[in-house]
């Protein structure tokens, strides 16, 4: 397992300013006729910012939760992905109502790019902070990215343990036999 990818700082400041400028349009109400792409520069053949990769964008206020959104794995190029992703982070995450004007002056992003998906058989393989983790298991779903636990303090159990009841199961439920768990990691930066 690992990634299979770097970023260098130019793709990430990229992103960043993909992320902020998607962001910004909604809060102003501007119609983007196109999402920018990278410029030559950062165009190579194989660049991450055109593979499909998994990602999430997570909006931070006064250091509690805003807004996150993503996909475990990429539907389309990661520089367009990070455009739709911040824009559903601060306007569409349910859990919120939409960031405003006010709120994003003081607001923080974060950009994970996710590894690929891997089963993890092996629970007690888990590194905290290394892994990403999905749990599937009687039609419920749940994922938390490499970051959670060490924000929350959790141990690998509790981990585990949150897992299962953010999917809506109770806890200790990665122990059932059926439960499908994956683990990837991620490439995690402040946007």
């Amino acid at each position: 397992m690992g990634i299979s990818f770097s970023l260098t700082d130019a793709e990430k400041n990229f992103l960043s300013r993909q992320a902020r400028m998607s962001i910004e349009a909604g809060l102003l109400g501007k119609a983007v006729p196109s999402i920018p792409e990278p410029p030559d520069t950062l165009n190579r053949l194989q660049a991450p910012l055109l593979r499909p990769l998994g990602a999430f964008v997570t909006v931070t206020l006064n250091r509690t939760l805003r807004g996150c959104i993503g996909n475990i794995v990429g539907r389309e190029p990661l520089y367009k992905s990070v455009w739709h992703l911040a824009a559903a982070a601060a306007f569409s995450d349910p859990r919120f109502s939409p960031l405003t004007l006010e709120e994003w002056r003081k607001a923080e992003l974060e950009i994970s790019v996710l590894g690929a998906l891997q089963s993890c058989p092996n629970p007690e393989k888990i590194t905290v902070g290394l892994h990403g983790l999905v749990l599937q298991w009687q039609g419920h779903s749940g994922v938390f990215l490499p970051q959670v636990p060490v924000d929350q303090g959790w141990g690998r159990l509790e981990y585990l343990d949150n897992l299962c009841l953010k999917a809506g199961l109770p806890k200790g439920c990665w122990r059932e036999p059926g439960v499908d768990l994956f683990c990837f990691e991620a490439f995690v930066f402040p946007a």
